[in-house]
């Protein structure tokens, strides 16, 4: 994969903000669904007390944040921010369609830069965490948005190895194309599994000024297509497999009817009740400012 090195959020910013949207929107279904049973487990270890208000990092197309404003319910407030402006559009048009808008309030700014308000109860984030250029510099930035002794949340995904959803269909892909060594296509930053290990991710968290860190691991199936075809056309699109097809450019093209086939006979494997099932397994974190 392209090794670069990030110096700020403004390439990953340009990549949720773009093509990573578009992909995002297309499989939003199966992404808020499945990726809702990590969220819930992360909400239910921790439950949020009424009246809480609550700063949602990468909030995405804000059901996070809209589930945490039920929660916390009337005299609470959940505060969505994401730093791709399109999916903040998104998140607010669906309060207003849920009669949240009060309760849920959302904010397209950089959490390693930018202010973030406060003080809050508690920072949520659900696979938000994972593309900061600069981790330490956004978790010490989170936390000064927190009252003293809030608590921070956090799922973020474990090893790729062990993440069938996404290992899997990378290495049914890699046997026939390998991204270049170096590329001008946008990407997303450190990557998704940019977390996975916890001596790492504690270190950053007391870098950035927490304490009592814990992690527990979750590991869930989700449907990720009601069909094998929708299965592979999800794995095409998003995830390691679909990053590699699309850095690899005309070469993946050339072999795109291999490498569909190559899928489909994953996929059939994964088949049961009624849909295409992969396992995930997360991390889920919790620290004190």
């Amino acid at each position: 994969m392209d090794s670069r090195t990030y110096e700020n959020n403004a390439e990953a910013i340009e990549a949720w903000d773009t093509v990573l949207f578009d992909k995002f929107s297309r499989f939003r279904d199966v992404l808020t669904r499945g990726f809702s049973i990590h969220g819930d487990a992360l909400l239910d270890r921790h439950p949020l007390r009424a009246g809480s208000r609550v700063l949602d990092v990468g909030c995405g197309f804000g059901d996070t944040t809209l589930a945490i404003a039920r929660r916390v319910g009337e005299g609470g407030e959940a505060v969505g921010i994401d730093a791709a402006a399109r999916f903040i559009a998104s998140a607010r048009g669906d309060a207003e369609s849920a009669g949240l808008q009060r309760a849920a309030r959302f904010v397209v700014a950089d959490v390693q830069s930018d202010p973030l308000g406060g003080p809050y109860d508690r920072v949520f984030s659900r696979f938000g965490t994972m593309f900061f250029a600069s981790p330490v510099a956004a978790l010490r930035n989170a936390r000064r948005s927190l009252a003293k002794g809030a608590l921070l949340t956090m799922v973020v995904w474990r090893k790729k190895e062990e993440n069938a959803l996404y290992f899997d269909a990378e290495q049914c892909v890699l046997q026939f194309v390998r991204p270049p060594e170096q590329t001008d296509q946008l990407t997303c930053g450190p990557g998704p599994f940019s977390m996975a290990s916890p001596d790492l991710v504690s270190a950053q968290l007391e870098a950035a000024g927490f304490d009592r860190i814990a992690f527990e691991r979750f590991d869930a199936d989700i449907c990720i297509g009601s069909s094998v075809e929708e299965a592979v056309d999800f794995a095409m699109a998003l995830g390691p497999a679909g990053e590699v097809m699309r850095l690899a450019g005309e070469e993946g093209e050339k072999r795109k009817g291999e490498i569909v086939a190559a899928l489909r006979e994953l996929m059939v494997g994964k088949v049961r009740d009624g849909g295409v099932y992969a396992g995930t397994s997360t991390w889920l974190v919790s620290a004190r400012a």
